[in-house]
């Protein structure tokens, strides 16, 4: 692992064509943009990513492609993981530890509805085999359970390599509850509690924004590390209502494409059944990147 880490992730769409195949030279013109801005990680087949609508085939390819272009840079990547199948999970985080990626981002399985001790495992069996560190991921909207804390404090004692946890729920009661009670570094994953989130402790962002906005995302972090709270809710009142339409929209991902096109990036069509924004989604957010950068 290069460093710890630390602030804004950028969660990458994954760029398609007319013909809804993945779009490869793209992506890698949108990765280096990112390069471009120094942000300080990014993060490659995730939720944003569509990695529910990708085959193994796309997957692999993708990962090689990007660990190989962050090569020799200082921004930081992180790799989706996550699986219905726990031998899956294994087999995407074996082909990670090859790579140049730093880490592996993995949620619990998002289907079955898994107890307590069955997504405690599912961690343990990916930790037993891995030398990258894990971020965990807590999200109950994707995932259908809202990990406990006392089984995130578990994980924190027992797992070795699960080091971060991206946390999700929306409530910041538990940001701050595991920030004081874990060693694990939090990462905000609910894009409307950044600002929250960096007060209670947080020190980085797991950011759909930052895809449209990376800039302004990763001064808002600069600001609250400095203790700049009077800039920071300036900057956070901008950025705001971005991150609310994001979350509330459902279409978080087709938005993310939509504003990567309108800013001479790549993002195309996503894959069925998401259905592109509408002309009143479109000239929404075409006013809420007016003040961002």
């Amino acid at each position: 692992m290069k460093k710890k880490f630390e602030g804004v992730f950028p969660v990458l769409i994954t760029p398609m064509n007319e013909d809804y195949s993945v779009n490869y030279e793209g992506l890698k013109e949108n990765v280096q943009h990112f390069l471009d801005q120094k942000v300080a990680g990014i993060i490659i087949v995730g939720s944003t990513g569509e990695f529910v609508s990708l085959d193994d085939e796309e997957k692999e390819k993708i990962i090689t492609q990007v660990s190989g272009q962050v090569e020799g840079h200082d921004t930081q990547l992180l790799v989706g993981i996550a699986d219905e199948r726990t031998d899956k999970v294994i087999e995407y985080a074996k082909f990670v530890e090859q790579t140049n990626a730093d880490g592996h981002l993995l949620i619990n399985s998002f289907y079955m509805t898994p107890t307590e001790e069955e997504a405690f495992h599912q961690f343990k069996d990916v930790n037993d085999v891995v030398t990258k560190p894990i971020m965990m991921y807590n999200n109950p909207f994707t995932a259908n359970v809202d990990l406990e804390n006392e089984t995130i404090y578990k994980i924190d004692k027992e797992l070795d390599k699960v080091q971060y946890i991206k946390e999700s729920t929306g409530d910041i009661r538990k940001v701050r509850t595991l920030v004081e009670n874990t060693d694990l570094v939090m990462f905000c994953g609910s894009d409307d509690l950044a600002y929250e989130s960096f007060a209670v402790g947080a020190t980085g962002w797991v950011s759909v924004a930052a895809n449209i906005a990376p800039n302004s995302a990763s001064k808002l972090y600069e600001l609250m590390k400095a203790g700049d709270y009077e800039a920071a809710r300036a900057l956070n009142k901008d950025l705001l209502p971005l991150c609310e339409f994001l979350e509330d929209s459902g279409k978080y991902v087709q938005i993310v494409k939509k504003a990567m096109d309108l800013k001479g990036l790549n993002g195309g069509p996503s894959r069925k059944p998401r259905l592109g924004l509408t002309d009143e989604e479109v000239e929404k957010l075409k006013g809420l990147m007016e003040k961002l950068d």
